[in-house]
């Protein structure tokens, strides 16, 4: 068993990565630290862990308790991971990091970028991991399959909606169920912080046309799904553009690529790590329409892949779980 460690433990996707990690078979939970919630039970703030017998444990109680070996997971802000990040790599455990202290190639050090289906063999060297955002995540995997056809894109544009748990859970009057219920909201129109991320990681693959991304939050729990339009200088074949997202994704267990008569689902994704792709060519333009689940795939199951990855398990292992709706 290999014990890992959650320091800022009570956000949205640590405790999701909680959750899934308290029913993998390879792992025991070590420290759940909490500045804020220390000594309370773990279900009194996250209920989807109503049944944990734990509590939050106070601030430090990582660093105390990490051994050689272990795994941390960093949940909080990107100040906290770059001052905490070297003391628990010193201390010899793998980490991963859910801000995005690391995800920037200026910031990055010896991080590797998270992104399984991309970086695998990277990731199961990697000691630090900067687990990607949730909205670069399904932006990503909609278009890097299109790769092989970089010579002719023009533009890409990108239309994404994130359920109101993507904004984290500092309570802030944007956030407010009286304000987001009944209404879309887009925002970020002057730049988006994960507009980078997505530029950066679509740039290493070739794909470096102009971007236009815009995200909305919109009055769901979790949940992303993103409308990505490649715009190329001459018409693309289908067989082609098919036989790339097989190639892409053929190792690859948690993306599907539906029938294009069938449209992504958000609540097939909730509480999983999965991924379903609808790829239709319209003339020159092949839209991309990817979902996900922001604290699955976007944060938390991601997380867990990774660390699957990294200790040598199949990527799947403790991420079977089916949608929490049927």
């Amino acid at each position: 068993m290999t014990r890992v460690h959650v320091a800022g433990a009570a956000g949205y996707a640590a405790g999701e990565f909680i959750r899934l990690a308290e029913r993998h078979p390879d792992l025991a939970l070590g420290a759940l630290e909490s500045a804020s919630h220390a000594g309370e039970a773990l279900g009194a703030h996250l209920p989807g862990l109503r049944r944990s017998p734990r509590a939050f444990d106070g601030p430090g109680s990582a660093l105390r308790e990490v051994q050689p070996g272990d795994a941390v997971v960093l949940g909080g802000g990107a100040q906290s991971a770059r001052e905490w990040a070297p003391q628990f790599l010193a201390a010899g455990a793998r980490v991963i990091d859910l801000s995005d202290a690391f995800r920037l190639h200026e910031h990055a050090g010896d991080a590797v970028y998270g992104l399984p289906e991309r970086y695998r063999a990277a990731i199961r060297n990697a000691r630090l991991i900067a687990n990607p955002g949730c909205y670069p995540t399904a932006t990503l995997l909609a278009l890097l399959p299109l790769a092989p056809f970089a010579a002719d894109l023009v533009q890409l544009i990108v239309d994404a909606k994130s359920g109101i748990t993507g904004a984290g859970r500092t309570p802030a009057t944007s956030s407010l169920f009286a304000e987001v219920e009944g209404d879309v909201r887009a925002y970020g129109l002057h730049g988006h912080r994960h507009q980078r991320e997505i530029e950066q990681e679509l740039a290493a693959a070739g794909l470096g046309a102009p971007l236009v991304f815009t995200p909305q939050v919109v009055p769901l729990r979790r949940g992303i799904l993103a409308s990505c339009y490649a715009v190329f200088g001459r018409e693309l074949d289908d067989a082609e553009i098919a036989a790339a997202y097989t190639r892409a994704y053929a190792s690859s267990p948690f993306v599907r690529v539906l029938d294009a008569r069938q449209a992504p689902s958000l609540v097939a994704l909730a509480g999983t790590n999965g991924v379903e792709l609808n790829v239709v060519r319209q003339g020159r333009v092949v839209r991309v329409v990817a979902a996900i689940d922001n604290l699955g795939k976007g944060a938390a199951g991601q997380a867990l892949q990774n660390l699957n990855l990294m200790l040598g398990f199949p990527e799947e292992r403790g991420l079977d779980d089916r949608a929490v709706a049927i």
